[in-house]
């Protein structure tokens, strides 16, 4: 698909990993802190960055992605976080991920849950097509599988094309899926994992890494190497990348 890229402000932390874009702003999680911040989605003071709303503490660790859903926050845990701060006894252990939800005005944990097959986990994303399960990145068996929230249960699995699955969006077409290595974002039937579309992300442009539905049918991505959000809007006027906002 034929897409442009603007890069629109900078992460208030120095990792953001993950965002969310809501009606009040965007959500932005830290990958080093695990601290998530509401910040404007605009204008962009002199320092590239927007205002900051407020930001919440987490149990999370090594968070590496997030989603809205449920008047709730969900954070990916991706293992434990003792490479970038000192550890703390509710970080998840090594090389097990693990999904919170989480209260978004305090930050409180509600629920805790293992990554359904083990292993790691990068992209998360809430199924607002088919409310009540999300889509997780289950990186040691390269694949994405959905979950009910209500009891964990896992619906269906599907294949990955390639290995560093990041963010996640869902759409009434498909769920697009950054693979961060490869520098492309693909579309993915949700019945059995074909490619349906693809966005090639040049080396001009900061690497995808956390993704999000933006405005006016777009989608937007964070860098967490050199903290830009950046938007990807469809060449064709016509065309939309998520459905949602």
């Amino acid at each position: 698909m034929d897409v442009t890229f603007e890069r629109l402000f900078r992460g208030p932390y120095s990792v953001p990993n993950a965002l969310e874009r809501v009606e009040e702003g965007v959500w932005i999680a830290d990958q080093i802190s695990d601290r998530v911040a509401l910040v404007n989605a605009g204008p962009v003071g002199d320092y590239g960055v927007t205002f900051r709303q407020r930001e919440i503490p987490s149990d999370c660790s090594n968070t590496s992605g997030m989603a809205v859903g449920e008047q709730a926050l969900w954070l990916a845990a991706n293992g434990e976080a003792a490479l970038w701060r000192v550890g703390r006894e509710v970080d998840a252990q090594p090389g097990a991920g693990e999904i919170l939800k989480v209260d978004p005005a305090t930050g409180q944990t509600l629920m805790r849950r293992p990554v359904p097959t083990g292993g790691g986990v990068h992209g998360i994303e809430y199924d607002h097509v088919d409310e009540g399960h999300l889509w997780i990145t289950t990186l040691r068996e390269k694949t994405l599988t959905q979950v009910q929230t209500s009891d964990w249960a896992t619906k269906q699995v599907i294949p990955l094309p390639y290995g560093r699955a990041h963010g996640v969006v869902r759409t009434d077409v498909g769920v697009w899926v950054i693979h961060t290595s490869e520098r492309v974002i693909v579309l993915l039937d949700t019945d059995d994992g074909r490619e349906l579309d693809r966005i090639v992300v040049p080396d001009s442009e900061p690497e995808p890494h956390g993704l999000s539905a933006w405005d006016d049918g777009a989608l937007a991505y964070c860098d967490a190497t050199s903290g830009w959000v950046v938007v990807i809007r469809p060449a064709a006027a016509s065309a939309q990348l998520n459905h949602r906002l």
